[in-house]
């Protein structure tokens, strides 16, 4: 346990972070699992859609270095190849 006050602040800090990044990654597999669902029932428009808000939510986790910038490209570029295959 820290002892002085700054390392306090920085402790609080780091769990306000933590908890707010755990919101975001978890919103996101959230999507990836629907996105999933709609590819395998086959439902093309709605995974279209759907593609889209996954990117948007890859794109500011990566904005605010919640995931690294290449591993969203990586992600996103692997899940329009899936969509592109199931079509």
């Amino acid at each position: 346990m820290p002892r002085r006050a700054t390392s306090l602040r920085t402790d609080r800090a780091s769990k306000r972070k933590h908890l707010q990044n755990l919101k975001v990654k978890q919103e996101l597999k959230k999507t990836l699992k629907k996105f999933q669902t709609l590819i395998s029932a086959k439902s093309l428009e709605e995974s279209k859609t759907m593609l889209k808000k996954v990117f948007s939510l890859l794109d500011k986790a990566a904005k605010k270095k919640i995931l690294h910038p290449n591993t969203a490209s990586r992600k996103k570029a692997r899940l329009s190849l899936r969509l592109r295959k199931s079509a």
